[in-house]
């Protein structure tokens, strides 16, 4: 994402620190947001925040730029992006036979949400909204400590209002015309 916040790219950052220190020295890569994945069941070209690839990374094209096969992608939400990621671009992520972890992190408030791919094909959501929180990745051997996260970015108590934050995004996205 060009012309991204401090807040996003920090935590941007972070997961990727996290995750190299993870799985240094296993079959699994980590890369930043200038990979482009394409969702080839449905067309999408799209940039990830963080994707990762366990295994061997398989391209589109000899300039290997077009990744098709991620195992985990994480998303830093903004208040623009936030419901497309959730909605539409998650549906087409889901045709991914190799996607096993979907993770969205907030920038306004510590909330990450969690989606995992189970057995039988269907996503398990966790939200976590705690920093002592730790999100296990079992499509990768790692983990997301939500204090690792969010390292380095400050809270302020009356900004950070859960609530508000929801408020604020229904206003954005409601439909309903005023008279």
């Amino acid at each position: 994402m060009t012309g991204a916040s401090a807040r996003h790219n920090i935590i941007v950052s972070n997961v990727i620190f996290s995750l190299k220190l993870q799985l240094r020295g296993r079959a699994c890569t980590v890369y930043p947001s200038d990979l482009r994945v394409k969702v080839a069941a449905t067309g999408l070209y799209t940039y990830p925040d963080v994707t990762v690839v366990c295994g061997k990374s398989v391209f589109d094209d000899r300039q290997q730029d077009t990744l098709l096969n991620p195992t985990l992608i994480v998303e830093v939400l903004s208040r623009t992006t936030a419901a497309y990621d959730r909605g539409a671009k998650f549906a087409h992520y889901r045709t991914l036979e190799s996607l096993r972890d979907y993770v969205l992190i907030s920038q306004d408030i510590p909330l990450v949400e969690h989606f995992a791919r189970q057995p039988d094909d269907k996503w398990l959501l966790g939200v976590y909204d705690q920093l002592e929180s730790v999100i296990t990745l079992d499509g990768i051997p790692a983990t997301l400590p939500l204090s690792e996260l969010y390292d380095q970015l400050d809270w302020p108590v009356d900004d950070a209002s859960p609530l508000r934050i929801m408020r604020e995004e229904a206003d954005l996205y409601s439909t309903v015309d005023q008279p």
